[in-house]
């Protein structure tokens, strides 16, 4: 295939759409956790945005009868579909900085884990939408796809969880972010963290 002839590819993902019977939920969850703002809505749909895109996501009203279906939809999520969106912050200070202003705000993420790759914290909205937000463990993207071919990787894919306000102490009290993003950096002392595919249960499924 020529340089021509190669697929054009996106150049940014502009935003998604959730159906939700949780409105006004799930408006006030994405203005804590993404400070979003509202640019329209109505009794049909609401559409957010948090930058200077004109919307970032459009929450489609549904009635609300629907309710009986909400544990059905967060199971499907565990065994079919999309999983996650995912989110990267630029440093560990953006990532721990968030932790602890969502934590001092009633919102606790649902897995913390060190991927290899990346440090990652889950959170679902109220309807069950799950967000990963990450900060990169290599400097460059050519790093972690080196690592992915090492058998560290192989031998754990999943990673190692790790206590994110454990994480956040060693962070306040100055260590080196490098160590910081180190698996096992976050588990406390005298403990030791599920690893691999003991890191998986229902939970974080």
């Amino acid at each position: 295939m020529s340089a021509s002839d190669a697929p054009r590819t996106p150049d940014l993902l502009a935003h998604w759409v959730v159906k939700t019977a949780r409105g006004q939920e799930m408006i006030a969850w994405y203005g804590t956790v993404f400070g979003a703002r509202v640019v329209h809505e109505d009794a049909r749909i609401a559409f957010l945005t948090w930058d200077e895109e004109s919307h970032r996501l459009a929450l489609v009203k549904v009635p609300r009868p629907v309710r009986w279906l909400f544990p059905l939809a967060r199971w499907r999520r565990k065994v079919y579909g999309i999983d996650h969106l995912a989110f990267t912050y630029g440093s560990l200070d953006g990532l721990l900085s968030t932790y602890e202003r969502l934590r001092d705000a009633g919102i606790a993420p649902v897995w913390a884990i060190n991927h290899g790759p990346t440090t990652s914290l889950y959170y679902e909205d109220p309807d069950g939408v799950r967000l990963e937000f990450q900060v990169e463990n290599f400097a460059t993207a050519e790093a972690t796809t080196r690592y992915f071919t090492t058998a560290d990787f192989a031998a754990n894919p999943i990673g190692v969880e790790f206590d994110p306000d454990h994480l956040l102490t060693r962070w306040r009290r100055g260590d080196a972010a490098a160590d910081l993003l180190q698996p096992g950096a976050g588990t406390r002392p005298g403990t030791t963290p599920r690893a691999g595919k003991r890191a998986i249960t229902w939970r974080t499924l």
